[in-house]
């Protein structure tokens, strides 16, 4: 099934909404049906066998997108900050690609022998590299099928309001960006992009635009909440989602405080299950925040409950099966899950399942708690310790704002825990305060052997925490 059928349904079904760009000036649904049908022939005209595109989210994009599935090839979005070193790497694997990218970035794939453009792409297959928060970018395969399955799993076709307009905050060589592009349209919903987010340049467009859905990273909402003096009034807001990365307890709690008019979503997938699996809607928040039940009240922190079309099974180390409230792997089987690798092929088990490589638990009301990636375990005196269950207690903390914890290889323990804090404004709590803090709540051995104090930590611009690089920074300062 190709992913074009979403575009010509929706151009045979509402063809004259605005569906991209700014109400003034944006593509309408047949407008983009007939640039990716020109795209596509002239991807085709190259004799292409992939397009490269390595410039910011916008217009181009879905264009791009929709004219590689016309014509057949493989759509490969790149991280257009990488080093140049990186970059040639992941454009050797695609030598007969068209490339196109911004005009600051064409010259970098002209560079790499690719014939360059600044429109076209997608198709049969759609390949995205992982974010690389632990180790090189991967390619992942995901086909048409995958998209389409999530699509039909998760939104309903022309559900969506002549009125409403979706705001995206996120870079197009992200799932997020792919899985926004095809479910708004699918519903007949306007898409903007803000391409350089600013907590005042996203109000703005908000109030402006008349925004009624709203996409965000956790670090986008605290930066939006962290000042206290700032005009928030979003009166045409009806829905924000946000996921890629953990989100802190405190912040989600004074945006449903600021906003109570507003209908949170935390959404959690990943590139190889083609965007959303799980997600939290907006009644679990609200009956969370209201709570005075601890258990419900730590829903806040959950990523929700699985969809319905996928099935979700938590394993231990040597895949039996696990039962409520036990802690293991996390493995998921459906129609959207890709789980291939470009050049190492399928990653799924024999039954279909793939191993997220997530570790997390699903409590009894079936609500699923992640407790961080599979790799980033600390192993202690040959404890097996999740820096997300110290990094949680951490943030609980009146003074922290931010924090990363991390296993530093030790010839005596294995690993020697150590955190990199951020303060809030004014706060001044020093090491051993939250060293005891986090004595209180965890035993001994899950307490840090060192915190250190930082101005930001190091991040992907999805807000994912960039552990390697942690590690090497605690190193270099120790």
């Amino acid at each position: 099934m190709n992913l074009s059928l979403l575009l010509d349904m929706a151009a045979d079904g509402f063809g004259d909404r605005t569906l991209i760009g700014c109400r003034a000036s944006g593509l309408t649904a047949s407008r983009l049906r007939e640039l990716s049908i020109g795209g596509a022939r002239a991807i085709r005209a190259q004799g292409a066998d992939s397009v490269v595109y390595l410039a910011v989210n916008g217009p181009m994009f879905p264009v791009a997108l929709f004219s590689a599935a016309r014509a057949g090839v493989p759509l490969v979005p790149l991280n257009y900050r990488l080093g140049d070193d990186q970059l040639e790497a992941l454009l050797a694997n695609h030598p007969k690609a068209i490339g196109l990218a911004g005009p600051g970035e064409i010259d970098r794939l002209r560079k790499a022998g690719l014939t360059c453009f600044v429109m076209d792409e997608w198709l049969e297959t759609v390949l995205i590299y992982t974010s690389g928060t632990t180790s090189a970018p991967k390619g992942v395969v995901i086909k048409h099928d995958n998209l389409v399955s999530y699509v039909f799993g998760s939104v309903e076709f022309a559900s969506a309001g002549a009125e409403e307009a979706s705001l995206i905050s996120v870079p197009p060589y992200h799932i997020a960006a792919v899985a926004n592009a095809i479910t708004n349209l699918y519903a007949g919903r306007r898409t903007i992009v803000l391409e350089q987010f600013t907590p005042t340049q996203w109000l703005n467009l908000v109030r402006e635009e008349e925004v009624t859905h709203a996409l965000v990273v956790p670090t986008m909402l605290a930066r939006i909440m962290q000042d206290l003096a700032v005009d928030l009034a979003v009166p045409s807001l009806r829905a924000l989602a946000y996921g890629g990365a953990s989100m802190p307890g405190h912040v989600v709690e004074r945006a449903l405080t600021a906003w109570p008019h507003v209908g949170f979503v935390n959404a959690y997938g990943l590139t190889e299950t083609s965007s959303t699996i799980a997600v939290l809607g907006p009644e679990d928040h609200r009956a969370a925040l209201a709570s005075d039940d601890p258990s419900v009240r730590a829903r806040l922190a959950s990523a929700g409950q699985v969809l319905p079309a996928i099935e979700m099974q938590v394993r231990d180390d040597n895949g039996a099966v696990l039962g409520a409230g036990e802690t293991g792997r996390i493995w998921v089987r459906g129609d959207q899950v890709s789980g291939e690798y470009a050049g190492s092929g399928s990653a799924l088990d024999n039954g279909g399942f793939f191993d997220t490589r997530d570790r997390g638990y699903v409590d009894a009301d079936g609500f699923l708690f992640i407790a961080g990636r599979a790799d980033d375990t600390i192993i202690r005196g040959a404890e097996n310790i999740a820096p997300a269950e110290i990094e949680d207690v951490l943030l609980k903390h009146a003074d922290v704002e931010d924090v990363v914890v991390v296993g530093i290889p030790d010839e005596m323990w294995g690993h020697r825990i150590e955190a990199a804090v951020v303060l809030r404004s004014g706060a001044e709590a020093d090491a051993e305060a939250l060293r005891s803090h986090v004595r209180q709540t965890l035993r001994g051995s899950k307490t840090p052997d060192r915190i250190v104090f930082w101005t930001e930590l190091p991040r992907t611009e999805t807000g994912k925490i960039v552990r390697r690089q942690a590690v090497e920074l605690l190193q270099a300062k120790h």
